[in-house]
Formats: structure tokens, sequence, C-alpha cells
């Protein structure tokens, strides 16, 4: 018996490379640089002249070096000037999944389960006795064969229909996501960036969504004074614009883009961090910053409405705490049958990140 074996611990053995930590810093940077890799580099040198995190054998010349020899960077030859590729867009959409759900505990809950049986991707415990119409890969052979047994023996051996014994598949439903993203100017307002967690959480859910869930669909929705559409590979480059909140226009976008799926289930998840101050009507907006306007709000709770006759919840993330703010989420939600967080900024992830996992209908404070 050979028992336990026991070695020297060594604190740097699966420690980080030099590049990996840089690479992380790199990456982190590029989120409030909104992907503009040159900032992001001239920060480094900065950040390295006060906390001097390269030495003799490892500079920041090495660094961009191995940034371009990994694909991570190239390099305009005309003007010098450095941009990311779409390799570290994927990198940074990881790192923002870690950072945000890393730390979340383990759930048995999660993929979109339900207690329904059907087509689904993995074997069930449950079996039961072959209907007309089962399919053939359904047959449980061990079972079906041990009935054949019990019931005939084993010298006059032959297998019956009421022998066949099915085996049940899990249910695994899929879901239409829409992500809807205040890019208005009150997103940096008030010595505050409002704009960068968002995004992390955006990219986050993106990669959830990709990696987990890939037969699920997301639409990200940006709204300002008007709502449009972006792709994930843009959501590094999200950037704050001198708008106003056009909250209707955001939530008309994404009730249009899930009616064109055929999923029977639809979200909307809203990130916001102000209230609605802006309206499109025909070629002209109507705006109104001070206090909650009545023209704007009333289309918004009956665009809740709306959408609560279409079955499509609307979760909404509210990155304030002014109590009048509050006030009308409280209202917008209890029209919708949704659910509303008032969430700081450092819990903001993980609400998204439980809300869509166990696709559960609870309050969580």
């Amino acid at each position: 018996m050979i028992g336990f074996q026991f070695s020297q611990f060594n604190p740097n053995e699966n420690a980080k490379s030099t590049f990996e930590q840089m690479l992380d810093l790199f990456t982190q940077l590029l989120t409030y640089t909104n992907g503009d890799a040159t900032e992001a580099l001239s920060w480094m040198n900065e950040l390295d002249k006060k906390y001097r995190f390269t030495n003799d054998d490892y500079g920041m010349g090495d660094f961009i070096n191995d940034l371009k020899e990994n694909d991570y960077l190239k390099e305009n030859p005309q003007d010098g000037n450095f941009k990311i590729t779409g390799k570290t867009e994927k990198t940074i959409r990881k790192k923002s999944l870690e950072e945000i759900f890393g730390k979340l505990k383990k759930s048995k809950q999660g993929n979109h389960q339900t207690f329904k049986h059907g087509q689904g991707d993995e074997a069930s415990s449950d079996s039961r006795p072959f209907q007309f119409g089962d399919r053939l890969e359904q047959i449980d052979f061990t079972e079906s064969i041990r009935n054949a047994q019990v019931n005939r023996g084993v010298e006059a051996f032959s297998m019956q229909e009421d022998d066949l014994q099915i085996r049940e598949n899990d249910f695994k439903t899929q879901t239409s996501t829409v992500l809807m993203i205040d890019i208005s100017h009150s997103m940096i307002l008030y010595g505050e960036d409002r704009i960068t967690p968002a995004k992390k959480v955006a990219m986050a859910l993106s990669e959830l969504i990709q990696t987990k869930y890939p037969k699920d669909t997301l639409d990200i929705v940006v709204f300002g004074n008007d709502a449009w559409t972006i792709e994930v590979k843009d959501l590094p480059y999200l950037q704050v614009g001198p708008y106003h909140t056009n909250t209707v226009a955001g939530l008309e976008l994404a009730m249009d883009l899930l009616r064109r799926r055929k999923n029977p289930n639809k979200q909307i998840f809203m990130i916001t961090d102000g209230k609605p101050t802006c309206l499109k009507i025909g070629s002209k907006y109507y705006k109104n910053s001070f206090g909650l306007d009545r023209k704007v709000v009333n289309r918004c709770i009956n665009l809740a409405a709306q959408c609560k006759k279409l079955k499509i919840p609307i979760t909404t993330f509210m990155i304030a705490s002014d109590p009048y703010l509050q006030s009308f989420v409280q209202e917008f939600t209890e029209m919708n049958n949704g659910k509303a967080f008032f969430a700081g900024l450092d819990k903001l992830g993980a609400f998204i990140f439980k809300d869509f996992e166990n696709g559960k209908s609870k309050t969580v404070y």
C-alpha cells in the first residue's frame, strides 16, 4: 500500500506567466477604452511607470510583440496604430464571463430544463412501455430483453411488442432573449462609469448563450434617442452618446425582434440607469429631462402591458437609487408582471446570470 505522497509546495508552479498577467490587464483596459488598442497600451505604459510590472527580462515591447505573434493585435503599417482582432474580442467576452459569473454558487437548476419529457439531448432515468410512434433509438434494449426473458423464458426466447421499454429524454426548451442597453448620456454622468459594467454584463451573457445554449437566440438592442441592434462583436466598442433615453423605441424594437422568433419562450432584459425622457412622434422628438413626464411614462406602461399579453416578461436592472425612479420601475414591472432588480454596479452581472440560468419567476432581493 503506497498511501499518501507529499511534495514540496511551489506557489509559482501554476502561476500565470508575465504575458498572461499583462493580457488580463490589457483586456480590462480595452473595455474602458471602448476597444481602442492604442489608448489601452498607452494606459499600460503609464501604469507600468507607476507600478513597475515589467522588468529587464520582459518589457512592454516584448508584450506588444507577443500580442501580435499570438494574433491578439494588428498594427497598421501606415500610421502605426494598433487594432484588436476577433480573437481578442472573444477573449474579452470570456474574461467578462469569468469575472461576473465565476464566483456564483453551484445550483442544480439551469440549461432551461422543464418538468416535461420530449425530444432532448440527455437520457432520463424514467422509462415506460412502448407506444405506437416511438422512435427506434428510444428503445431501452437492456430492459426490453430482460422483459422478454421474464415473460417467455430463456429457452423459448422471443421479443414481442409488449416487452419493449422506452427510455425517456429530458426535454430542454429554447429561449429567445433581447438584451437592451441604455447608452444615454446619463450612463457617464455624476462621476460614475455605468456603461462599462453594463458592457461587461452584455459580453458575459452573450458568451454564456453562445457556449452553453447554442440553440438559443440573443439580440442586443441599444437605445438613446433612437434604438438599433448591434452585433456581439461590437460590444467592446460600445460608447455612450449625447442622447436622451427613448425607452419606448428600445421596447418597440425588442418586441419586433421577438415577434420574428418561433421559440415559445421569449424575454427581455433591460439595463438602464435613468428615467425615460424621450419619444419620437413622427419625425420629431419629444424630450423632457425634468422629472417623469406622464406622456412618456404612459407609453412605456402601455408597452409593458402589451408585452404581458404576448407573454414576454421584462426584467429590469436599474442602476440607480432615486426613490421616484424606483416608483416608476415598480409601476412598469407590475403592469408587465415581470421582475425588477435595484442593484448596485457590482451585483448587476450576478443577478442577470441567476435569472437567466435558473429560469425561475421569483423575486430576489
